[in-house]
């Protein structure tokens, strides 16, 4: 069954129902999520112990801020579109350490 969301708010207070605390092994960070434009905001997710924490605005020192359109995230969110190809393409910018950015998208499943 695939998730279909209808706002990036939506897909954000989802993210708790899908995070894979097996994959985030290890994993003390907190990621920024700046999204601009409408429906956009800001949020942090603070992952330790294998735990996921979401909280509204903007943390004092993240570990990786991902920045993107609000309508772009959502394609992703809703498999409609490839965070690497967005990525390649310039509409998601990313801050911070890389190497978390590559540990991140398999911390959630979507499916």
């Amino acid at each position: 069954m695939s998730i279909r969301f209808k706002s990036l708010q939506e897909a954000i207070d989802k993210l708790p129902e899908f995070f894979q605390p097996e994959n985030a092994e290890g994993i003390d960070a907190v990621i920024q999520l700046e999204f601009f434009g409408d429906d956009g905001g800001n949020w942090y997710l603070t992952v330790k112990d294998n735990a996921l924490n979401v909280s509204e605005g903007n943390s004092d020192n993240p570990t990786m801020t991902i920045t993107a359109a609000a309508e772009d995230w959502l394609k992703v969110a809703n498999n409609e579109a490839s965070p690497m190809s967005l990525l390649m393409q310039g509409k998601i910018k990313l801050q911070g350490d890389m190497g978390l950015a590559m540990k991140f998208q398999n911390m959630f499943s979507m499916s």
